[in-house]
């Protein structure tokens, strides 16, 4: 029995994961971008805080804690580093962009070709175990949509300029599983688990980082979002004709409705960084919900765009 294979049956989640520091629940309020922005002045990122939500919307105002950020350019698909340090976005020309919080020190970590849509970016951070000689890792994923065919893609978190590359993803040569039409990759914050979707079959997809980078199939869904520890997956799914939030543990063969009264449609998922809270957006602005279940969606903001949060 290989090193790798002994290490995944004999040791526990703990071992295999590092830890981070416990992180608590921030809301954002609805804003005036102009105002906003202006407010925050020479404070700059040393004026945001970690562990609240954040809503971009495709203009270069980003809403952080109550504050409209102007980014200087436009920010699509706004995601955080797993310490909550520098945003990852696709910025105006389509690039791959990596900032401060605030928008500042802007990097282009991988620059669009051209003829491509790039969009969904996630922060993929994966930890060293010497135990299953897995080496820690440090990259984006990325969609890139090219001539109607979407991949998965991959580059470097520190590249300048990097060339990204296809990320493959496979469970074992007797089970193939689709290499384009993948979409909407997210990535845990704690484990490096990630999931994904993939838009020819309705499948969400969940992906083990730690050693092999096995993919197994999860359920029906679109938008998955994976919780902090790895174990839960949100995503979304149409029930008699409105986008419904579901959530399912990568154990488990049902999933659970969050909203099974819904009158409007809930999409664009995540998780708070304590994996308690989920946040998703409405056409009237973003809602959030306990990850059980136990409460209806409540409105945090007005504010229409894709939620996040900063950890």
């Amino acid at each position: 029995m290989s090193k790798a294979l002994s290490f995944r049956k004999s040791s526990s989640r703990a071992a295999k994961f590092a830890a981070v520091a416990a992180l608590t629940l921030g809301l954002v309020a609805t804003v005036s971008p102009a105002a906003q922005a202006a407010s925050l002045g020479a404070a700059g990122a040393k004026g945001l805080k970690h562990n609240v939500l954040t809503v971009s919307n495709g203009t270069r105002y980003v809403q952080i804690d109550g504050k409209t950020v102007d980014f200087r350019t436009v920010v699509r698909d706004l995601t955080w580093s797993p310490d909550g340090n520098k945003a990852v976005f696709i910025d105006g020309s389509g690039n791959l962009v990596v900032s401060d919080a605030d928008g500042s020190n802007r990097v282009t970590v991988a620059k669009n070709p051209g003829g491509q849509n790039w969009n969904h970016p996630t922060w993929h951070a994966v930890a060293a175990v010497p135990e299953a000689e897995s080496p820690a890792r440090n990259s984006i994923v990325f969609v890139a949509r090219k001539n109607g065919v979407s991949q998965l893609k991959t580059v470097p978190a520190a590249a300048v300029q990097g060339q990204p590359t296809d990320l493959s993803v496979w469970s074992g040569e007797d089970n193939p599983l689709p290499q384009t039409g993948n979409i909407w990759p997210n990535a845990s914050s704690k484990t490096g688990t990630s999931v994904f979707a993939n838009v020819d079959n309705g499948t969400v997809y969940i992906r083990d980082e730690v050693l092999r980078s096995q993919t197994d199939v999860l359920t029906k869904g679109s938008q998955p979002a994976v919780s902090p520890d790895g174990e839960d997956v949100v995503f979304v799914r149409s029930v008699q004709g409105h986008d419904h939030l579901f959530v399912q543990g990568r154990g488990d063969k049902t999933a659970k409705d969050l909203t099974p009264k819904a009158t409007t449609d809930y999409t664009q998922p995540t998780f708070s960084p304590d994996g308690r809270t989920i946040a998703a957006r409405t056409p009237k602005g973003i809602v959030t919900l306990p990850a059980s279940g136990a409460a209806k969606p409540t409105v945090v903001t007005s504010r229409v765009g894709l939620p996040a949060y900063r950890g």
